[in-house]
């Protein structure tokens, strides 16, 4: 697991923040707060905690899961997979992570694995080998490309879960900018429309829908959005 270089990769100052921050929302939520309403559709925090914490274990199994290759997905086409035209597996989501986070009776217990783990995962990202080929969700890819969708994926959800928590620390920069190029990457070229970093992640993934004045700006990449889910 040692990486050829003390020079981390740029991927890793991502996860590092998008996780930091989203950490420090995570961090002082009671039972109450857990029950509030998020972006994510059928979700309350709680829910969608669970889901984070699966995502932070599934980064600590990638990059302990070395591939023979070669990558068949990068930073970008990794999300090619995540599109809106699976109905059925989306609702089986939703609902895997409702059961789930339900069999933590005290909110504390899941909201502590949850920091655990991904504090897990960021280390492990700083002692991997970037250039490493790694397997996840049944691609290879490099564990520098993974770490950079897994910053993308915090950030993207550190939005949806602060919606109904006034106040809560907004997501890194640096994950944001890790969203935008991936965003960016997707469309082919930087987008038109002068949207803020997380103005473009929510229209992009579906979060918020498009204006007319947005679409017009967009011309024929209009109907290609969502870009992922």
């Amino acid at each position: 697991m040692a990486a050829d270089t003390d020079v981390p990769h740029a991927a890793v100052p991502a996860l590092r923040a998008a996780y930091g921050s989203l950490a420090d929302v995570v961090r002082p939520l009671g039972d109450e707060e857990s029950w509030l309403p998020t972006a994510c559709t059928g979700w309350a925090v709680r829910d969608l905690l669970f889901h984070l914490l699966g995502d932070a274990r599934r980064a600590l199994i990638a990059l302990h899961t070395p591939a023979a290759g070669p990558a068949d997905r990068d930073a970008v086409t990794y999300w090619r997979d995540w599109g809106p035209g699976d109905p059925v597996g989306a609702a089986n989501g939703r609902r895997f992570a409702r059961v789930g986070a339900s069999m933590f009776l005290d909110f504390g217990q899941l909201r502590d694995l949850y920091l655990e783990t991904a504090a897990a995962a960021v280390h492990a990202s700083a002692a991997t080998d970037p250039g490493r080929l790694v397997t996840t969700q049944g691609h290879v890819l490099t564990a520098g490309d993974l770490i950079t969708t897994l910053a993308v994926e915090a950030t993207v959800h550190h939005l949806d879960l602060v919606v109904a928590l006034p106040g809560a620390e907004s997501p890194s920069s640096a994950g944001l900018a890790a969203v935008r190029g991936t965003l960016d990457g997707l469309l082919g070229r930087p987008v038109p429309v002068p949207w803020s970093d997380a103005e473009y992640a929510r229209a992009a993934t579906g979060r918020a829908a498009l204006t007319e004045e947005e679409r017009r700006v967009l011309g024929s990449d209009a109907g290609r959005f969502p870009l992922f889910c």
